[in-house]
């Protein structure tokens, strides 16, 4: 009789731990950390559209912290926030949300949590090879060249390509709904800064989905067209719209996107209900 008992209790030992004080001001931590790394994105992303050839993604942005002093040490540092938010996503994909009375609301939320935790454990492991000296190339060109040399592979990049599309359709039409704001406590600010918080999260949401888009389009045409190379991240994605007509112009207004859903996440990591 004593082994059920054991693991509802099991459970609620995880979920304190996951719910913990500790966890939780790393987690704000490592959103505060998000909102740095948009800045920078951001910053390379400009210095792109006026002609640089840096890298301008995440792994760029890591890059130029581990260039710094003690930026190595900083990278570490990152990776234990990172993983924090992590923790705290996944608390939430499991447990949280409870609040939430409709049930497809909450599944919805949950999903999104998990999504999350998936997208801060993956910076995460990114943030350490930047750490440990590794150069962080394409890994999702290496995983397209694989996956293409199966008979469903092109399938399966096609798929994930058109995921990442919608991906980024639902976060460009999450913030110009502004449904993020349900998952903040911005009555707490003043309205001043509610107002900030509200334009800096929708402008950003829309810009960083519109870059998402691009990411999804280009890995699905690396399936249809069966070329691994085509199937690139973030930065081949807005030099690819730098590119085209108007290209630098529009990547302006991109970076500024990026620049505005960094100033956003110093809010939520101030605001969001960790």
């Amino acid at each position: 009789m004593a082994e059920p008992s054991a693991e509802p209790s099991a459970e609620r030992e995880v979920r304190r731990a996951a719910g913990s004080e500790p966890v939780r001001a790393a987690a704000r931590a490592g959103l505060v950390v998000n909102g740095i790394i948009h800045l920078l994105v951001a910053w390379l992303a400009l210095r792109v559209a006026f002609g640089s050839r840096e890298r301008a993604d995440q792994t760029g942005a890591l890059q130029t912290v581990a260039a710094e002093p003690f930026g190595r040490l900083l990278l570490w540092l990152i990776v234990v926030a990172f993983a924090a938010v992590v923790v705290w996503r996944a608390r939430e994909a499991i447990w949280g949300f409870r609040y939430v009375l409709d049930t497809g609301d909450r599944a919805r939320k949950r999903m999104f949590s998990a999504g999350q935790a998936i997208l801060f454990a993956a910076l995460a492991v990114l943030a350490g090879r930047v750490a440990g000296g590794s150069s962080a190339g394409n890994g999702g060109q290496g995983l397209t060249a694989q996956l293409l040399r199966y008979p469903l592979g092109r399938v399966l990049v096609v798929v994930v390509g058109v995921g990442v599309l919608v991906g980024g359709v639902i976060m460009a039409y999450r913030g110009w709904k502004k449904t993020f704001t349900e998952d903040v406590d911005l009555q707490r600010a003043s309205p001043t800064l509610r107002a900030v918080a509200e334009r800096t999260g929708q402008f950003g949401s829309v810009a960083k989905g519109f870059a998402v888009a691009i990411v999804g389009v280009l890995v699905a045409f690396a399936g249809l067209a069966y070329q691994p190379a085509r199937a690139q991240g973030l930065d081949v994605a807005l030099k690819t719209l730098v590119a085209q007509p108007f290209g630098p112009a529009l990547l302006v207004v991109v970076a500024l996107g990026f620049a505005s859903y960094g100033v956003f996440a110093f809010f939520d990591a101030r605001y969001h209900r960790v």
